[in-house]
């Protein structure tokens, strides 16, 4: 059950304007955002943040950045953000199989060699303590840039945040990213938990 119930979507025309930006993503306004609404300068900033943090620059992709999300929310345990993160990456292009085999990315040909170092980067830079060593860095370097490694280090980052606030809110997942999750991380065991 989650802690906050969640205000309406129409509850603040400010951030519901803001909002329509997940309509693109997935498809619908998320219950983390409509919790957030509680304290509106939260969520303004928090959608914020996220469309910084999204905005396509380049050769990190929307899909990849929701891939890099999945991987940092599945990292730390965080079922409401691996089934947004799925979601989106399959709305952004995301083959079955690329979203089916993930967690599998190490042994999968799906994957370049670039997409595997940011998951990696994305695995270390999520664990507790941060595991980022010389080795990860040394692999960003070559198949990154700096502005991509920022951009890939803000979605770690945001999904930090995420990560912490939807599994300590218990947020209630929505019926299309329980599809989702159901769809192409069922396989490995993810079940919707305490989100219901």
């Amino acid at each position: 059950m989650a802690l906050v119930k969640p205000l309406t979507q129409d509850a603040n025309a400010e951030v519901a304007e803001l909002a329509k930006f997940f309509n693109e993503t997935l498809g619908f306004c998320p219950n983390s955002v409509l919790t957030m609404q509680i304290r509106p300068a939260i969520a303004r900033s928090f959608i914020n943040l996220n469309k910084a943090v999204m905005e396509n620059h380049g050769r990190v992709t929307s899909e990849l950045k929701r891939l890099i999300g999945y991987i940092t929310s599945a990292n730390t345990g965080c079922r409401y953000c691996e089934a947004h993160t799925i979601l989106a990456a399959q709305r952004y292009g995301g083959s079955d199989g690329r979203l089916k085999n993930i967690w599998q990315f190490r042994q999968s040909d799906l994957y370049t060699q670039a997409e595997k170092a940011a998951f990696e980067f994305a695995l270390a830079a999520s664990s507790v303590p941060n595991a980022v060593d010389d080795s990860i860095s040394q692999a960003m370097n070559e198949y990154w840039d700096d502005g991509e490694i920022v951009e890939i280090l803000g979605v770690i980052s945001l999904f930090g945040y995420l990560n912490r606030w939807n599994d300590s809110m218990a947020t209630t997942l929505e019926g299309g990213a329980i599809d989702a999750g159901e769809q192409y991380l069922g396989h490995n065991g993810w079940q919707v938990s305490k989100h219901q």
